[in-house]
């Protein structure tokens, strides 16, 4: 879920790991030249899951293991949650929606967010638990924790890949 860390944590798992961290929606960005918001507005969201699912086949192929932050709505595929199981170890970091509400503030820059964030929150959480449950291997609960803990939560349930440290 956005808020959750997604993208801090794996940055701090990935340097801890000797690993390479992918950030999905920055990746995006980088291709497209423009932000995710830009993209909803112009694109649509179906547009947008497009280039999320291609990304996400383009950071699975990848020969060399990876830390990927995958934006909070690539679960909303099946084929998606199907290629996360298959080719990876998936990770939930799962937050209250008070925490998750902190976390966005206002929800700038978070193109699924209206007036009052907290009510979307909690309406994209209820919807989406299912499906993040679906993919995930493990699950870690990180309410009250900072990124640093958060990855060594992650690396103590994390089955390493064979070339990484």
């Amino acid at each position: 879920m956005m808020g959750s860390g997604k993208s801090t944590a794996g940055f701090w798992l990935a340097q801890s790991e000797g690993l390479r961290f992918v950030d999905l929606d920055a990746a995006i960005e980088k291709r497209q030249g423009r932000s995710i918001p830009e993209i909803f507005k112009a694109d649509g969201e179906d547009r947008f899951r497009d280039m999320e699912q291609l990304e996400l086949m383009a950071c699975l192929a990848s020969p060399q293991p990876l830390v990927v932050s995958c934006g909070g709505g690539a679960v909303l595929r099946a084929e998606n949650r199907e290629l996360l199981r298959d080719r990876s170890w998936v990770c939930w970091l799962r937050a209250t929606v008070e925490t998750l509400g902190q976390r966005v503030g206002a929800g700038e820059n978070r193109p699924l967010l209206g007036e009052d964030p907290v009510v979307d929150l909690e309406a994209i959480s209820a919807a989406r638990a299912g499906l993040y449950a679906e993919a995930a291997n493990e699950i870690v609960d990180v309410d009250g924790l900072e990124a640093e803990q958060v990855a060594e939560q992650i690396r103590r349930v994390w089955p390493r890949p064979v070339s990484a440290r």
